[in-house]
């Protein structure tokens, strides 16, 4: 079986920390040449282990930006082996009620965790057909199956990547384009400490919120190391037709499965029990 059936380059985004960078970490150690993406990325590029990482700053909001790392990627690229897959990491999460959450907020969250994605693709696809094939990964979430509360807006981000990339699966089959979105649970990152928070003073959600949050917070903290979500992710870049979907970790495996067979109202109280 070919270890690289999309060969040995790949595209992180969000590789500056978190499960991004453990990503990028575990490709590069299996000889994969990462190219490590993030607004704020410096650095020279380093070998580890039988690849390489290449740091490089990019915007996934801003299509300038995006299209000027495609460029260098490409002038960069070795001949006959171009980018052969592309994994979106970026993104944040916010914590507040629904009704509370200002618009511009909620923009900004779908720009970057939604958005971001398309606008990357846009010059990343193009390439994969040229190349015959290619493989999107998407960073997930549990979330994106089971909506949390006072993450909602986080959570219809989610959402949305798992529509599009069934949709991207289906209409890429036919050029050689994979799609395989990866839904880890809670995660010990960063992530919990750069949460933004959108609750203002007097809100009538303050107290509910602010326990939830807390209950976030722990079992974040107490999660799967982001080195777990890594191979579970470099596994699946592995294999020529991956799955639709992976849950991180065998509880998150049997917590889809139980999203798919109990009743709407049953997961909503178990939800309402374990956070508000």
């Amino acid at each position: 079986m070919d270890a690289f059936p999309y060969g040995r380059t790949i595209v992180i985004t969000g590789a500056g920390s978190g499960i991004g960078l453990a990503c990028a970490e575990a490709f590069a150690n299996q000889g994969y040449r990462v190219w490590a993406l993030s607004r704020r990325a410096g650095g020279e590029a380093r070998d580890m282990g039988a690849g390489s990482i290449r740091p490089l700053a990019c915007d996934v909001r801003d299509d300038a930006s995006v299209a000027a790392a495609v460029s260098v990627m490409r002038i960069a690229g070795d001949a006959g082996d171009d980018i052969g897959i592309v994994l979106h990491c970026a993104g944040f999460g916010i914590a507040g009620a629904a009704e509370d959450t200002p618009l511009e907020a909620v923009r900004e969250q779908f720009e970057t965790n939604y958005f971001g994605v398309l606008q990357v693709n846009r010059h990343i696809l193009p390439i994969f057909r040229a190349r015959g094939g290619g493989l999107v990964l998407l960073m997930g979430s549990m979330a994106g199956l089971i909506p949390i509360p006072y993450q909602s807006h986080y959570s219809s981000t989610k959402f949305a990547l798992e529509a599009y990339c069934e949709a991207l699966r289906m209409e890429g089959r036919p050029l050689g384009i994979r799609a395989c979105i990866i839904e880890p649970g809670d995660t010990r990152t960063g992530f919990t400490d750069a949460r933004e928070s959108a609750l203002p003073e007097g809100s009538p959600y303050a107290e509910a919120c602010q326990k939830a949050v807390d209950c976030m917070a722990v079992d974040e903290q107490n999660g799967h190391s982001p080195g777990k979500v890594a191979r579970v992710t470099l596994r699946l870049a592995r294999r020529k037709n991956p799955p639709t979907r992976r849950a991180v970790g065998m509880s998150y495996k049997t917590l889809a499965l139980l999203r798919r067979l109990l009743p709407s109202r049953t997961i909503a109280w178990v939800l309402r029990m374990k956070y508000l």
